[in-house]
């Protein structure tokens, strides 16, 4: 990760989100960046964002903190619940965070996967719930 200089760009990552973890992603992206749009916001077609776009500064940040706090939200995350919703509440969800950020969540989000024996959509949903609960 870039320890706080300023990245050269973002690239997407796509995020399986329920409804409600979406609407929570948007309010923080609103409060946050001023990011009213979500789903029109980040063309996953793009391959990278130019430093400086402030949704990406702040999705870059959300993700990084996923990141370094993964195992305590890892153990608050409530995987149950997340994989009891109707498969129909789930979207694709577009985000962006330096390349290295990227790779490591993804790293991070299959392993539990595998832990947990579940899909993405649950894990995604689990823990970025529980990171945006912590707030």
């Amino acid at each position: 990760m870039n320890a706080g200089n300023d990245p050269a760009h973002y690239r997407t990552y796509g995020l399986y989100l329920s409804k409600q973890v979406r609407e929570e992603l948007e309010g923080h992206l609103y409060d946050e960046a001023g990011v009213v749009d979500l789903e029109a916001y980040f063309d996953p077609s793009a391959s990278t964002i130019p430093a400086g776009d402030p949704g990406a500064a702040v999705t870059h940040e959300l993700l990084s903190s996923v990141v370094t706090d993964f195992a305590t939200l890892y153990d608050a995350a409530d995987f149950a619940a997340a994989e009891a919703l109707d498969h129909d509440t789930f979207a694709l969800t577009h985000v962006a965070a330096e390349p290295e950020t990227v790779a490591a969540a993804r790293e991070r989000f299959e392993a539990a996967t595998i832990i947990q024996e579940t899909d993405l959509r649950t894990v995604h949903t689990a823990v970025l719930e529980a990171r945006l609960a912590s707030e």
